[in-house]
């Protein structure tokens, strides 16, 4: 019997599980009938602030636990927020299945589509299956334009194969996850990491789905951030413009230098001119404190990597209190 582990990272998802763990639970009877297979949800709290570690403890309890079988439930809390990463790496390293899924708790990745992805890796040549959405209703205008220029963008400058709208919903056989987990940077980006990892992936697309419950934990300028360290994480093309910027600025130098003494030669030595200087200097200024800062940020990650800390710390589980 084949099982399946969903690895959920959750952060102040309290109003959003329950509603997630009973759909979860209508598909792992789906497939405890149909194929056989039991299920697993992992869930990871991370640092939550609101009451959705006392849930998953009060899901744990043998009785509660029974309302969601065949269901089984084991989680893990972390002793601090250490963001959504660190939140999927605990899940797929807790993982016992033969296959694992990564999956958010908010709905916005149907867990009905398991099925599909199930039956697609035991049928078909593939690896992994991952969701992608083909639209982004409900999501704001700005915020999605960006969005795809950002898929747009880092396919071109990295070798990650990610798809536009591509989620961190898939389903992955235990090579596969065997091999994310070999990659040990604490500097990560899981959309990346999957696609540079290589291995057989058929992208399942799907209708954008809104939020059952709760709020949104990313901001536009979050995900800014967030999409920054990917395009680091994954390419060193920006550090290549930065140098080329360098070089095309000393170019243009030498050659205003050649023209200011023809024209001194030329036409003696008027005096005049200052407010375009000073707009050009505060050009230049911000152009090297914009490479300066596409450096420092490599150089930020390289700190970070030699530290060596872990990822993430668990203060408490299930398997601790011998669930």
């Amino acid at each position: 019997m084949d099982l399946i582990s969903v690895a959920v990272p959750c952060y102040n998802e309290q109003e959003s599980l329950p509603i997630f763990l009973s759909a979860l639970a209508n598909v792992a009877r789906t497939m405890q009938s149909d194929h056989d297979v039991r299920i697993e949800a992992v869930l990871v709290d991370d640092g939550s602030r609101d009451g959705t570690l006392a849930l998953m403890k009060s899901i744990s309890v043998p009785q509660i636990a029974e309302a969601y079988a065949p269901l089984t439930i084991r989680w893990i809390s972390f002793s601090r927020n250490f963001g959504k990463e660190a939140g999927i790496l605990a899940g797929l390293e807790h993982a016992r299945g033969d296959y694992v899924a990564v999956m958010d708790s908010d709905m916005q990745d149907p867990p009905s589509l398991l099925l599909q992805m199930y039956s697609i890796l035991l049928t078909e040549d593939y690896d992994s299956v991952a969701a992608r959405r083909v639209n982004r209703d409900g999501e704001p205008p700005i915020r999605s334009f960006f969005a795809r220029m950002f898929y747009k963008l880092i396919s071109h400058i990295s070798k990650a194969d990610i798809a536009d709208g591509a989620r961190d919903f898939r389903l992955m056989k235990r090579p596969m996850v065997d091999a994310v987990l070999s990659m040990r940077e604490c500097n990560r980006f899981s959309k990346g990491i999957f696609g540079w990892i290589g291995f057989k992936t058929k992208w399942l697309p799907y209708v954008n789905v809104e939020r059952v419950a709760g709020e949104t934990k990313w901001s536009f300028f979050s995900l800014m951030l967030y999409s920054i360290d990917g395009i680091v994480d994954f390419s060193t093309v920006p550090l290549s413009i930065a140098s080329v910027v360098g070089i095309l600025l000393c170019f243009a130098a030498l050659v205003g230098v050649i023209v200011i003494v023809v024209k001194t030669l030329a036409f003696g030595d008027p005096v005049d001119g200052w407010p375009s200087l000073a707009c050009l200097i505060t050009l230049l200024g911000g152009i090297q404190l914009l490479c300066l800062g596409i450096m420092g940020q490599y150089l930020a990650k390289t700190y970070l990597e030699t530290k060596r800390r872990p990822l993430y710390i668990v203060r408490e589980s299930s398997d601790d209190v011998g669930n």
